[in-house]
């Protein structure tokens, strides 16, 4: 048994997709080089004693917890969940949890330490070999499954896998992508954000809507995205609900055409940076999930180069990804965020999968 064990999972952005995965429409997203990192030190007591450094937290698991139904806390969760896999942890250790990911700013931190602290279990716990959809299936259990949450499967997936990837939130079936991005300039806004209160209100307006345009038109089906008429549909809605519905299908229909512009062999980065407006578009005007310093990062960051701009996550606050085609550019974008005053502003590149070392 190794003393000490070093587990890291990156953060996630989404490119295409922002609330369609809890519809069952697919994603597309990476991940950024900004990692989570648990470094577990094998202690001589039966409890791990949980050091949330960048939190100034400190809680300590005892191997012996007895779980509440109730239970909010993802990683006592994912002890419970873990059973189901043969994994009874057996040796106590201190948990130092740091962060290179800004925290509740929509780049799912969270999703990252339940990916990493799953890899750590098992990879301890067990004999098992580990893949990137199991590390995905256990995660999204946890994280969502488990406490009734309403998200989808975008974050679980796309961090387990740490690429790019195209995934099918209704089949889990993955696609990944090898093609460079050009820089990804992330902007941290200081607004943090309501995550679940505004996954439930969207998901809840969505259903709705898709549901009574079911009721009227029986032929209706997203498999039938290019034959759907949306001024039909929109006719059998009261106006509260149109725009969900709207961003529903406007933003499906965008994703599809960006998985298209994936699948060529040379990547068209100025395509891509114009779907991802679009996409912006719906995100702000119809489902309303940017704030005013959301509205001026993604102006500043157009005004000074970025060819494509969007919201990430649930919105309400959290962040934005902007496409730049030169360094020089993504200087100036970042060098302008911070003189507005944001939170943070770097430049991101593609991460990795989760990993585990040994000392």
């Amino acid at each position: 048994m190794y003393k000490k064990i070093i587990s890291r999972a990156p953060g996630r952005i989404c490119l295409f997709g922002d609330h369609q995965d809890y519809l069952g429409l697919p994603i597309i997203a990476t991940t950024i080089n900004s990692q989570i990192k648990i470094e577990a030190t094998q202690n001589n007591y039966r409890e791990f004693k949980i050091i949330k450094k960048d939190l100034g937290l400190t809680e300590v698991i005892p191997l012996d917890y007895k779980y509440d139904s109730g239970e909010k806390d993802f990683l006592k969760i994912a002890l419970e969940v873990l059973k189901d896999f043969d994994c009874i942890p057996d040796i106590g250790y201190d948990i130092i949890i740091s962060s290179k990911i800004p925290i509740n700013s929509g780049l799912s931190s969270s999703s990252a330490l339940i990916v990493a602290w799953v890899n750590f279990l098992l990879n301890t716990f067990t004999d098992q070999e580990i893949t990137s959809d199991l590390l995905a299936e256990i995660s999204y259990r946890i994280e969502v499954l488990e406490v009734g949450g309403s998200g989808g499967k975008m974050d679980q997936y796309t961090i387990a896998n740490g690429k790019t990837i195209f995934l099918d939130t209704k089949t889990d079936n993955i696609i990944p992508f090898d093609h460079k991005l050009c820089n990804m300039i992330v902007g941290v806004s200081s607004q943090s954000k309501d995550t679940q209160g505004l996954l439930k209100k969207l998901k809840e307006n969505a259903l709705m809507s898709i549901e009574i345009v079911k009721n009227h038109d029986l032929d209706f089906s997203f498999t039938n995205i290019d034959k759907i008429d949306l001024n039909k549909c929109l006719s059998f809605l009261d106006d509260n609900l149109k725009p969900f519905f709207r961003a529903a299908i406007g933003n499906y229909r965008t994703t599809l055409k960006a998985k298209n512009e994936f699948h060529k062999n040379k990547l068209d980065i100025k395509k891509i940076a114009d779907l991802i407006n679009i996409h912006h578009s719906f995100l702000k005007n119809d489902l309303k999930i940017t704030t005013p310093e959301i509205d001026d990062m993604i102006d500043i960051a157009m005004d000074n180069g970025s060819i494509g701009c969007k919201i990430v996550g649930s919105g309400g606050g959290g962040s934005i990804v902007c496409l730049s085609e030169d360094k020089s550019s993504s200087l100036k974008i970042v060098n302008e965020l911070k003189k507005y005053g944001v939170k943070d502003a770097f430049i991101a590149k593609i991460g990795k999968v989760p990993t585990i070392s040994y000392e």
